[in-house]
C-alpha cells in the first residue's frame, strides 16, 4: 500500500516513516481494497504532554476513512489510529458483503 506521510512544520525521521509504513501495510490484512493512505503528523504547541496530532486518511474504493488521534507520542498515535482503521474496514467489509 502506498503510504504519503506529511510532517507540518517539522521534519520526519526515516525510523518514523518506516514505523507507519509498517504499522499501516498490517490494514491490509482487514481489507483489501486499500488504494492508498496519508498520514498528517502534526505538533500542537500547547504545554500538555499529548500534543502530537496524527491524521490517518484510508482511500478505499468508493469513500475515504478518516481517523484523527492526538497522544504522547507519534509511535502511540499510529498505534491507536491504526486500531481504530481496523475496525473501521472490517465494518465496512462486512457491510460490503452483507449487501453482494
Amino acid at each position: 500500500m502506498k503510504v504519503n506521510v506529511h510532517a507540518v512544520n517539522f521534519t520526519v525521521d526515516a525510523k518514523l516513516v518506516a514505523f507507519i509504513q509498517a504499522r499501516l501495510d498490517k490494514l491490509e490484512k482487514y481489507y483489501d481494497r486499500v488504494v492508498a493512505s496519508d498520514v498528517y503528523l502534526k505538533v500542537d504547541n500547547t504545554s500538555e504532554k499529548e500534543n502530537k496530532i496524527l491524521e490517518l486518511k484510508i482511500h478505499v474504493p468508493g469513500d475515504d476513512i478518516m481517523v484523527k488521534k492526538q497522544c504522547r507520542t507519534f509511535e502511540e498515535a499510529i498505534e491507536v489510529a491504526a486500531e481504530s482503521a481496523e475496525r473501521l474496514l472490517v465494518k465496512r467489509k462486512e457491510k460490503i458483503r452483507a449487501h453482494s
